[in-house]
This record gives structure tokens, sequence and C-alpha cells, in this order.
């Protein structure tokens, strides 16, 4: 006898009407994930209402408690209870559901929060009196009066009693408390006229300030700069390049660090929609394209960078948690943010990080001795045999008719131990000689090239330091740059296939690669279509030789669903230059002559990129004198 089927029932299943409690506490599920979500929905609401100065305060990593505190206009007390009721908001109306031109405009997190939680609104109109509001598990209770100074006081305690099973799924209160303050810093760097102050009141009392920003004065780049320095670190706001850009209504701002600063995950991307904070694929992608031929694919660019638009360009509402957007011209947002960034970078010319100098400087200092300070060793009184020793290596290598030699020897011999080697200084030219003195090059960047040590780092000195160059790095990528300009110049050229290789894919995966056709084929890699969902690949750029066409087609197609674009093709054939510049390099080992590394010098000045070499690693180190000096107790 088979058995019967479980999910067939006798009894055919009720369609029934959800009351207002359960369908809150559904919504809350999308809407408040965390205690996180709270706060960015909290302080966002605050923002919208005009808030100037903002303060957050959370308990147990904002389980037990989260308190937003702000400024801003406040709401009527006649319209509190409406602000609790589902899809009620100030910020949209019928009219134009794309017209958005705040954070919030759903309606759906005050409801959200009080069908989870024990949520309190405080709140007070100009000179009104203020007014109190509270809602328990979905419960409102009536309005009643509260004494406010001004602005809106938001209490939502025990996030999540209402639905238990939520709270298994939290994690540790430190963890919680880190991605509250990072979504504090996110919505600061967006509001850089508007002071935030986030405080940690586990225990009780006054608590502990975690984080704390001042309203930023100046236009907005200075102000944005000065918040940048503030939440990200100085040394990003040293290293960062202003970017200002527009095309087609779209308008880009904001900084982006120098490729020689950067980091080993994606932590220090900020990526900002018309002030809101996102994470999206495409802007993602449009900065892995725009650093894709000066780092590694293990290292990721910082950058903090906003995309001004008008709303009906981009849709905001794709998201519950409104964390990503869609451009209704996606290749217009990628292409600005991928030419505004090159163009930056090619304008920063040979410039690196000053990350690199600090890192040296580091590595150079002495190590402390015992429990006391460094010893100050220029204040040490050598000994005698160090005395005679210094004595005898400062005596000149000319001697005197008669003189007998003895065992020290001169500066002339010890320049023969040594694989560094001095360039003479030219002296001036004598008052009256027609001959004029070389024109000076320490004014320059890069300086004038005094000496190579160990045959592969160019020292050279400048008007207010030195500079250390990696000579086969740097002439790697002199060499690189100028093969990627012959390429741009006459094109990929591409290999004919004797037989076209027909691959067999999904009528789906077929149209996304015929879709960038185009595109490939200006790189050598000719598709065409075979019928159903077949492809056949034509042509093979020249430069890759011998490859497979079928496994290429598939990573390209892996590319596309994993990033909406694919750099396979173009990352191959760099790959093959830049080999091939590392072969065609100055070598490691090689001595160069004087004339030969200040031309070299010359050529990194006037070449854009050459401060890092082909993966992202510094091609020279600057010093300056002052730092210098400190090394050795001079300051």
């Amino acid at each position: 006898m088979p058995l019967s089927d479980p999910k067939i029932s006798e009894n055919r299943p009720v369609i029934r009407q959800l009351d207002d409690g359960a369908i809150n506490r559904i919504a809350a599920g999308e809407v408040v994930e965390r205690p996180a979500s709270a706060v960015k929905e909290l302080v966002e609401n605050a923002v919208d209402a005009g808030a100037r100065r903002i303060e957050i305060a959370y308990a147990d990593g904002g389980k037990t408690l989260i308190r937003v505190t702000d400024d801003g206009c406040g709401i009527e007390a006649e319209a509190l209870p409406l602000a609790l009721s589902r899809h009620a908001t100030s910020k949209i109306d019928d009219s134009d559901l794309l017209d958005i031109h705040t954070f919030g405009f759903r309606g759906e997190a005050l409801p959200s929060l009080g069908a989870v939680g024990r949520l309190t609104i405080t709140s007070r109109v100009g000179r009104e009196d203020g007014a109190s509001i509270s809602v328990e598990g979905g419960s409102m209770k009536p309005v009643k009066p509260a004494a406010l100074s001004a602005g809106t006081i938001v209490e939502l305690r025990d996030l999540f009693y209402a639905t238990p099973a939520r709270l298994k799924f939290m994690r540790t209160d430190r963890a919680e408390a880190q991605a509250i303050t990072d979504v504090v810093k996110r919505l600061a760097m967006a509001e850089p006229f508007v002071a935030f102050t986030l405080r940690d009141v586990t225990g009780g009392g006054e608590g502990r300030v975690s984080f704390r920003v001042e309203a930023e004065n100046g236009d907005l780049f200075d102000a944005l700069h000065g918040r940048l320095a503030r939440i990200i670190g100085t040394e990003f706001a040293e290293n960062a390049l202003r970017i200002d850009a527009s095309r087609d209504g779209l308008r880009l701002l904001g900084y982006a660090a120098l490729p020689t600063y950067s980091r080993g995950s994606s932590v220090a991307q900020y990526l900002f929609v018309n002030g809101r904070p996102v994470k999206d694929k495409l802007l993602i992608g449009a900065l892995r394209g725009a650093y894709f031929d000066f780092l590694s694919r293990d290292r990721h660019p910082a950058v903090a960078l906003f995309i001004d638009c008008d709303p009906h360009l981009v849709d905001v509402n794709v998201h519950p948690a409104k964390s990503e957007v869609r451009f209704r011209d996606p290749g217009l947002a990628r292409g600005l943010i991928v030419s505004a960034l090159r163009h930056a970078l090619a304008e920063a010319g040979h410039r690196a990080s000053t990350t690199v100098a600090g890192a040296t400087l580091g590595a150079m200092r002495p190590e402390p001795t015992g429990n006391g300070p460094a010893r100050v060793y220029q204040m040490d009184r050598p000994s005698l045999g160090a005395r005679q020793a210094s004595y005898a290596a400062q005596a000149p290598a000319y001697q005197a008719p008669g003189y007998q030699p003895t065992s020290e020897p001169g500066f002339a011999e010890f320049s023969q131990d040594y694989s560094a080697r001095v360039e003479p200084i030219i002296e001036e030219a004598p008052q009256g000689s027609e001959e004029m003195p070389a024109e000076p090059v320490e004014h320059l960047p890069l300086g004038a090239a005094r000496a190579q040590v160990h045959e592969n780092y160019i020292v050279a000195q400048t008007q207010t330091g030195m500079v250390i160059v990696d000579q086969h790095a740097a002439h790697e990528r002199l060499v690189y740059e100028r093969l990627k300009a012959q390429m741009s110049e006459n094109g990929v050229a591409a290999q004919a296939l004797l037989i076209p290789e027909i691959v067999e894919l999904s009528e789906g995966d077929c149209a996304r690669l015929l879709a960038v056709a185009d595109d490939l084929s200006r790189l050598g890699l000719t598709l065409e279509p075979f019928g159903g969902g077949a492809v056949a690949v034509r042509e093979t750029p020249a430069i890759l030789g011998e490859v497979n066409a079928r496994a290429m087609v598939l990573d390209i197609l892996d590319e596309l669903d994993d990033q909406g674009e694919s750099l396979l093709v173009q990352a191959r054939i760099e790959a093959i230059l830049s080999r091939v510049a590392c072969h065609g390099s100055v070598r490691s080992g090689r001595r160069m002559r004087a004339d030969e590394m200040n031309a070299l010098l010359r050529e990194m000045e006037a070449t854009p990129h050459s401060g890092q070499c082909n993966h992202g690693r510094p091609t020279y180190v600057e010093l300056k004198l002052s730092d210098i000096e400190r090394l050795f107790g001079r300051s």
C-alpha cells in the first residue's frame, strides 16, 4: 500500500488576513536585520529632520538599548500616532515615487521597530509643548506630555524581545557594537556638516564616547576632506586625490587614494549615491576597473566617492535596506568612475604615498635597549680604538714623497670595498671663465643622482632631502607604459583561427557574451553567433599565442555573472606586456652611469603612474632632511 503524502490534507488550507502585528514583525525582518540596522534607520530620520547635532547611545551592542537624540524639526504631538503607522511618511507623496531627496521614504522603520521592541518617541516642535508616545510589540499607547527642549529622542529597548528567535542569530556585543560604529561612520562621511557622537552606555551612567566628530566648516571639499581625515585617518587624507567629474547629469566627487596606499581588503571603500551609503556590485566593479592596471589582485584601493544625480536617474528602492541601487544607464555611471579615477591617477604623475617614507623611517629607527630610553649615539664618547680607526679613515689617499705608508688605508682604498659609487661633484667654473657651470637639478622632484648602491638602488639628492629609487621596478613601469601606449595607438593584433572553435552555451549565456562582443573585439577576441546558444571564436589576441578559446569564453562568462563585466582578456594581454617590460627593463645588478641614472629620474617625472610598479609597489622612497636629522638625534 503506497504511503500517503504528508503535504496533502483532507482539509483545504484557509486563506486568512494577517493582523497588523504579524505584518509589522514580518516587515521588521527585512528592514531591521540587527541593531546596526535600527541605528541606521533612526540616524537617517534625524538627518532628514534637519538635525545639526546627533547623539547615539547604545548598551550591550544595541540589544538592550538604542537611543538617538537630535536637534531637528521634531514631530507634532497629534502626528506621533501617525508616525508609528505603516507607510506613513512626510518625505514623499503619491505624485512621483521616484522623486526622492531624503534617506527614508517608505515609512516602515518606526512601525517595524515598534513591532519587535519597546519603542518610545519624545519630540517637541518649536515653541509647542513636548509630547511622547510608546509602543511595545506593536501595541501603541496614548500620547502624553513630556519635557524636552527641542528636537526628538527615539529610545528603543529590548530589541527583538517580541521575536526571541531572532536573538539567537545575534553576534557578540562587541561585534554588534562594531557594526553600529561602522554605520555611524558612513553616515558621518555623507554629512560632514553634521556633528555626531556615539556613546556606549553599557552598565549605566554617561558611558564611554567611542566616536565623535564635530561639524566641519568651509566648502564641500574642505569639509569632506576634514571629515575623512578624522574617520579614515590622516594618512588617507594626505595620500588621497581629489575627484570632481561630471557626465550627462551624473557628478562624481570625493577622494581616492594613490595605488601605493592600498589595503589588503575592501574595508576602506566607501561609496555613496545621492548621499546614501551603498554597497553596489556595479560601483565596486568600476573601482576594480579603474585601479586594474595599478594593483595586484590581492590589493584593494581606498576611496570615498559620492555620486550625485537627479533622483529619476537612479532607483534606490531595489533593496529593503536600500543598500543597493540601480542606475538607468549603468554604463554611464561605470564609465564616469573609471575615467575620473584614471584621469586623477595620471595627473598624480610619479607621486607615491607618504606612508612609504614613514615605513622606511620606522625600519631605520634603532630598537630601545633595556627599559630606559634609546641611547643617543652621537653623545657617546668614542673609545681610543674607534678614534684611531676614524683618524686612519680620514687620512688622504695622496702620499707625500718620502712618506712611509702604514697599514691604515685612506679614502681611496676604502672606496674599493663598497658597491656604492659616488659621482664626483662638478665644481663651479672660476670667475672670468666662459664655461658655465652645469645647471643644478636638485630642484626637480626626484633630484640629481648621486650614487648607485648595490647596483640596484639609485640615491638622488633633492632640495629637501633624498630619494632612493629601485632602478629595475622604475624602469619596468616606464617600459610598460610605453608598450601600452603603442598598443593603444596600433590596436591589438588578432590571430585568425584556421578552424573557428565552436563553444556551446545556454541561450542566456550566449546573449550576455554577445552583448560585450564589441569590447572583446577591440582586444583581439572576435566572437560570432553560431545558431542556438553557440558562439564561434574566429580570432584570438596574437600576443597571447596559443590559447584555449573555450576555457577563456567560460571564464569571461563567470566574470560577467559575478561582477557584471569582464577584464579577463585585457588582464592577460597586459600581463604579457608586463612580462615583456620586466625582461626589457634595467636589470638588478647592472651598473649605471650618472647620465643614465639622471635620465631615468627625468623620465619617471614625465611618465604618469611611475610612482608604483606594475603590482602597486612603490618605485622610490623620499626622505625629508628633517626626518633624516631626527634619525641622528639632531632635532
